[in-house]
């Protein structure tokens, strides 16, 4: 009888606890977590899907096997390929006394041209600079399609806490719209109270369905950027502040110095150079020496025949004055756009730091000074409004202040991060990942 009476409690004891599981588990699946992406996209996975599917990026990358195709074209032994020719005749000599004798006769000749004036050395410096350009210009291309990821990440973000904001007071007007329904029922309140708290949730509901339309458009342009499926939105989570940064005005116009277009567009300068010696160079003519054997004469008297040949064109008309012109075009075009990039540059990182330390002034007075008290207007309104010592255009009035200020605060936010990102980009700066 004790046995089962211990067993029965035993039973009882857990009957409830399987409830409260099976209940939980319920609510669980029901709930929009259960259903949500598990694999939100971060940052770098958001950077290493560009990387791997970007046009642009892909493009830039598709002009390397050209580079490296010149390159190894101007590092063979000579640039002009050998020359082999081969003749023969059938000759018929006329005899008085005998029949018309015909003589097979043949030659053999080989042939190659050769650069007098340095030609081979000049084209290989141009090929070695045009494909150093090349690299650095993915490099840059690179950057540009991280910098822009990284935008658009932000964007998404940014409108994702926009609508959580938005909702949480949504919510705050909705319950403050049934409490003035319940006033207004018992005569407590006027209609006028009544129509202005619906009016009002109905302005907070268009607010919000308005910043979804916003995040899909923001979504479908990331996925756009990412190259993803046309169906596919991406969820993306991350942090929309920016750590704390770890350079200085002048750390980043040394990094400035660097970057890769500006290396891409030196050595593209140093390209131009050496295509110009190249095509001073074409004016001095380039010799082509030949040597030939044969056999001739009639086949009981074959004659050997061993020929040494060289040509030299003389330059009398032509001096390649339309490859030199050309060439100091490109030269000259060259250091004028290298010369404006640098001072473009500089100038954009100068401009882009005052920005940045505005923003980030702006933020931490937003946060430190205006929020705090918003806040403590809009719990200390909503107990005054539950105790009746205020009415609903009060309460409005500071949710809407209190709505104003995240808003500027969460804008303040989203442009300190886009103009690091932008500042980052314009210097050539690498942050490491977990600064990100």
């Amino acid at each position: 009888m004790r046995f089962s009476f211990l067993r029965r409690n035993a039973r009882s004891g857990l009957r409830p606890a399987c409830r409260a599981a099976v209940a939980s588990l319920f609510w669980f699946l029901l709930s929009p977590v259960a259903f949500a992406d598990p694999a939100a996209l971060t940052l770098e996975g958001a950077w290493q899907r560009a990387e791997a599917a970007n046009p642009a990026l892909r493009a830039a990358q598709a002009a390397v096997p050209a580079a490296e195709g010149e390159l190894r074209d101007a590092r063979a032994p000579l640039w002009n390929n050998p020359q082999v020719s081969l003749e023969r005749r059938r000759k018929e000599v006329p005899q008085v006394s005998n029949p018309t004798q015909v003589n097979r006769e043949w030659n053999v000749g080989l042939a190659q041209t050769f650069e007098i004036a340095g030609q081979q050395g000049d084209r290989r410096a141009a090929a070695e600079q045009s494909l150093a350009a090349t690299r650095q210009a993915i490099a840059e291309t690179r950057r540009q399609v991280r910098a822009e990821v990284e935008s658009r990440f932000v964007r998404v973000l940014s409108l994702q806490s926009r609508i959580q904001t938005e909702e949480g007071t949504l919510n705050l007007i909705e319950d403050a719209a049934k409490a003035v329904g319940k006033r207004v029922a018992a005569g407590e309140d006027s209609r006028l109270d009544g129509n202005l708290a619906r009016v009002e949730a109905e302005r907070a509901r268009n607010q919000v369905a308005l910043l979804r339309e916003q995040l899909v458009q923001a979504r479908a342009e990331l996925a756009a950027l990412l190259q993803l499926p046309p169906n596919e939105l991406p969820q993306v989570q991350g942090a929309l502040d920016p750590a704390a940064v770890p350079y200085s005005l002048d750390d980043l116009l040394n990094a400035a110095a660097g970057r890769p277009v500006l290396q891409a567009l030196g050595h593209r300068e140093q390209a131009a150079k050496s295509r110009l010696d190249l095509e001073r160079a074409a004016r001095y003519p380039d010799v082509t020496v030949g040597l030939s054997t044969g056999r001739e004469g009639p086949f009981d008297a074959r004659e050997k025949i061993v020929g040494l040949s060289a040509a030299l064109p003389l330059p009398l008309f032509r001096q390649n004055a339309g490859g030199i012109g050309r060439a100091i075009t490109e030269l000259t075009q060259t250091q004028i756009e290298r010369e404006a990039t640098g001072r473009d540059v500089r100038a954009q990182v100068v401009a882009l730091w005052e920005r940045f330390t505005n923003l980030e002034a702006r933020v931490k007075r937003l946060k430190e000074s205006v929020l705090p008290s918003l806040e403590e207007n809009r719990r200390l309104s909503a107990i005054s409004f539950r105790a009746g010592e205020i009415g609903l255009l009060q309460l409005l009035l500071v949710n809407r202040q209190v709505l104003d200020g995240q808003r500027d605060l969460l804008d303040a936010r989203t442009d300190l991060r886009l103009t690091q990102v932008a500042l980052e980009a314009a210097a050539g700066w690498q942050s490491a990942p977990a600064m990100r």
